[in-house]
């Protein structure tokens, strides 16, 4: 071999080799899914060990005593109604304006101060469901484990919640702040306090409200989650001016 040929060698190489991992890195990094800009499909479900589809895998039944927030604040406490279904293709279409059209068309009750009785049914839409007065096991609360667990619709999904703050003294300054996956909107005692839309994954304190009193006595939070695609869950606590969780008061669900 003459020295040309010699000195070119080690530079082929080098391009060759480059090309193959240049190759593989595209490929490898095109992300799993249906295209772009949607959620990659989720695992399976049932996971090994929950086949059962039963709802104290990750609630037990609320009981009658009241019950304190966790030690970061999270109401735990809730009603869930099971999941009203719609047609959702994609979650980027949760904009404001779809929202309040949404939680406006297919709610069980135009009185944002009612409190639903545990096992009770509603009509929403032509759709029969039921209330369940539930404690979640995790600081959040996961609703697309709640659906797994009834057997309902998982994707695809608008589910009700609404839980009774019960405080001993008025609590004046405080904020109501939410994580949900992926949009969903607030009331305390039927005025709108938060709405957090758009495509959203769940982070505790995701978005927060204005200022807000708690009075003294029951206090009716009511909640309303969408998701198409993907996981749904939420969690909710208050925070004072500081940001550190109010904990100073009962949770019940009626």
């Amino acid at each position: 071999m003459n020295r040309k040929h010699e000195f070119l060698l080690p530079a082929l190489t080098f391009v060759l080799f480059a090309g193959l991992q240049l190759g593989g890195l595209s490929a490898s990094a095109q992300g799993p899914g249906p295209g772009l800009g949607q959620r990659p499909p989720l695992p399976p479900i049932p996971l090994k060990g929950d086949t059962t589809h039963t709802l104290s895998n990750h609630f037990t039944p609320a009981s009658a005593a009241k019950k304190a927030p966790d030690a970061k604040g999270f109401i735990q406490r809730w009603l869930v109604l099971e999941p009203v279904k719609k047609d959702i293709a994609r979650n980027n279409i949760f904009t404001d304006n779809y929202l309040r059209t949404a939680f406006s068309t297919d709610n069980f009750s135009p009185d944002y101060t009612t409190v639903p009785k545990n096992g009770e049914t509603v009509n929403v839409g032509n759709q029969s469901l039921k209330w369940y007065a539930l404690d979640s096991k995790a600081f959040n609360v996961n609703l697309y484990h709640f659906a797994y667990a009834l057997n309902q619709p998982k994707f695809g999904i608008l589910v009700w919640l609404v839980t009774v703050v019960n405080c001993p003294e008025e609590i004046n300054n405080v904020r109501l702040a939410a994580g949900c996956n992926s949009g969903s909107m607030w009331w305390l005692n039927g005025q709108e306090a938060l709405l957090l839309s758009g495509d959203r994954d769940m982070i505790a304190d995701n978005g927060t409200s204005a200022r807000l009193t708690l009075k003294k006595g029951k206090n009716i939070i009511r909640g309303a989650v969408i998701n198409g695609p993907g996981m749904a869950n939420f969690c909710v606590r208050f925070i004072d001016e500081k940001g550190a969780p109010v904990k100073n008061f009962g949770i019940t669900y009626e």
